[in-house]
């Protein structure tokens, strides 16, 4: 069950809904995280740059996803990246006081917050995990088994910006492997043999 769909018709009156043209951004680097986000529709970004100029991707928020619910009640609510639009998308925004309603009130919205709360702790362990590899292609390797040994894309960049690797690095190294017979390619999926 998506988890917009767990409220009733009353309590999704408490959202307010926005919708974000693909390209733009909800709210930027250091914003006080004022609400908690679920995409209804689209998906978003969270991203930052280094002092080099080269963008991290933080965290990808699907469609039925949340953010914002690791910083709202936080003692630094601040995004450390720009939220924006990958695709346009719709937002449904509630302010801290409730979603505290909402986790009093209601169990099925409660269940899917801790367990979104804990998917995320997970992602974002595997993300550091994922960054501390120094090669690429132990960076690579690892993307991989983190996602069951197969992976779309939309692009070799989005693919590099997702390891944080350098485009030329990632689609020499895919190339390579591809050449050894240990990965099959094709247009926007890669898998393990």
């Amino acid at each position: 069950m998506k988890i917009f769909n767990t409220l009733t018709s009353k309590e999704k009156k408490l959202a307010k809904i926005v919708r974000v043209k693909k390209g733009h951004i909800l709210f930027r680097e250091e914003d006080k995280c004022k609400y908690l986000g679920i995409v209804i529709k689209g998906n978003m970004s969270i991203t930052s740059f280094t002092l080099l100029g080269h963008e991290i991707i933080y965290n990808t928020i699907k469609e039925n996803e949340m953010f914002g619910n690791n910083l709202l009640f936080s003692k630094k609510p601040y995004y450390k990246g720009d939220v924006s639009a990958n695709e346009d998308s719709e937002i449904a925004l509630f302010k801290k006081e409730d979603v505290l309603y909402l986790l009093k009130n209601n169990n099925s919205f409660l269940t899917h917050f801790l367990s979104a709360n804990s998917e995320l702790s997970i992602r974002l362990n595997s993300k550091i995990k994922l960054l501390s590899l120094e090669s690429a292609e132990e960076r690579f390797i690892y993307y991989m088994d983190m996602n069951d040994n197969y992976i779309e894309f939309d692009s070799i960049t989005s693919l590099a910006k997702e390891l944080s690797l350098q485009r030329e690095t990632l689609s020499r190294l895919v190339s390579k492997m591809e050449k050894k017979g240990l990965i099959i390619k094709k247009d926007h999926s890669i898998s393990m043999k």
